[in-house]
């Protein structure tokens, strides 16, 4: 265990070979580009404690090779895949604006209210993910990188910088991307 400060990283997957909204329901690998950016993303960063990812491959892949070459535990949680999109599933935005256009900007206008069809609404991803980060509850001086979805990363950084819900899709999270939280929180 790290001598320093507690820490969480928040690690989101890189590019992807999936098109449009790719939820829980899309199990897509990465593509090279991805690797190297998340690769990119570590270099230089904090040494990890153990890891935490989702179960889909884009997140589960790369942190099974980090877990493996820093020689720390991994933990697979369901609870940090991303939002499942139901009927949008794979489909591209401009697909969806030549077969349901209402739905998809009453979607991006108020996602709390309006989830996608046979969705998840965004009060039950809420609950799943929070349920999941509570129980990463790290110890004195750990330090744990989660690996997951822009979804997953959005909610926690909401919650942590007071965003309401409903704003959550205004929250910029590119792939790749690493996000430091601290001090850890339970919601």
């Amino acid at each position: 265990m790290s001598a320093g400060p507690t820490r969480m990283g928040l690690l989101r997957h890189g590019e992807t070979t999936g098109q449009g909204f790719c939820g829980r329901g899309s199990d897509v690998p990465l593509t090279e580009a991805g690797w190297t950016a998340m690769r990119d993303a570590l270099t230089g960063g904090s040494d990890w404690d153990r890891i935490v990812c989702s179960p889909l491959m884009r997140c589960h892949a790369p942190a099974q090779a980090f877990a493996e070459e820093a020689g720390v535990p991994l933990a697979v949680d369901d609870r940090l895949a991303e939002l499942d999109f139901g009927a949008w599933e794979g489909r591209t935005a401009a697909a969806l604006m030549e077969t349901d256009a209402d739905a998809l900007g009453r979607f991006w206008q108020d996602p709390l209210n309006h989830p996608p069809p046979v969705g998840e609404s965004l009060q039950e991803f809420r609950d799943r993910v929070v349920a999941g980060w509570n129980d990463l509850a790290p110890s004195e001086g750990e330090r744990v990188l989660v690996i997951a979805h822009g979804g997953v990363i959005r909610l926690i950084r909401a919650l942590q910088e007071g965003w309401p819900l409903e704003k959550l899709l205004g929250i910029d999270v590119p792939l790749a991307s690493l996000h430091i939280v601290e001090p850890w929180e339970p919601y």
